[in-house]
């Protein structure tokens, strides 16, 4: 994932950098909103990540200026500063989120992943095996039975299809399905893991727990 950091806090620029890069991001720093504005004239960065206090021009004209061109590219907005007002204009503006600092690194990392599938186009139909979900209907199919799902466990499944065949963790589960604001706890991942093994139960396909790692979903042996 490639990330744009524009942040003028050389300290600050050097612990985020260590954690994105750490979770497996590219990150391009930048430490002038002027500069910025120009290099996201024609970036391809999954996520800006922008202080609102840069020289040249400050933040929230970086992103009106990215909007006022008609870009989608999700932004979220460092501030310093906790007046609702500020959180506001930024949301107005046409930023995506915002975190006030001091804020957790994991939050960062959490908001920036959001942000990224957010934008990521999503296939309509996933299917393995005699399992088949599709997306724009809400519809999950065993064959051509119906199979009845509860949002939570919808939102597992889609997530351990999509990733079908490859390793998942509890938190990254957690991380993929949850709006923010809402709670679950790795302990109810399991809880909606053992009600779906059982509603796939003759789909042909498997969901594996990988002791110490999470689950993998695959064709059933």
């Amino acid at each position: 994932m490639h990330v744009l950091l524009v942040e003028d806090d050389a300290v600050l620029v050097d612990g985020l950098c260590r954690i994105l890069e750490g979770h497996g991001m590219r990150v391009e720093v930048l430490g002038n909103g002027s500069v910025a504005d120009q290099v996201l004239q024609h970036s391809e960065a999954a996520v800006a990540v922008i202080d609102i206090g840069l020289p040249g021009i400050d933040g929230f004209e970086v992103v009106r200026r990215l909007r006022a061109r008609g870009s989608a590219m999700p932004v979220l907005l460092l501030t310093a500063r906790d007046a609702v007002e500020d959180r506001v204009r930024g949301l107005e503006i046409g930023a995506d989120d915002y975190l006030v600092k001091p804020f957790a690194t994991a939050e960062l990392v959490a908001r920036v992943r959001a942000l990224a599938r957010r934008n990521t186009p999503k296939p309509t139909v996933l299917s393995l095996g005699d399992l088949t979900l599709d997306s724009a209907s809400k519809r999950a199919r065993i064959r051509e039975r119906v199979i009845e799902l509860s949002v939570r466990e919808w939102a597992v499944l889609e997530y351990l299809l999509a990733n079908g065949g490859r390793v998942v963790s509890k938190q990254q589960i957690i991380d993929a399905i949850l709006p923010w604001g809402d709670d679950l706890t790795q302990n109810a991942v399991e809880v909606y893991v053992s009600r779906l093994r059982l509603k796939i139960d003759d789909a042909g396909v498997a969901i594996r727990t990988i002791r110490g790692f999470g689950y993998m979903l695959e064709r059933a042996a």
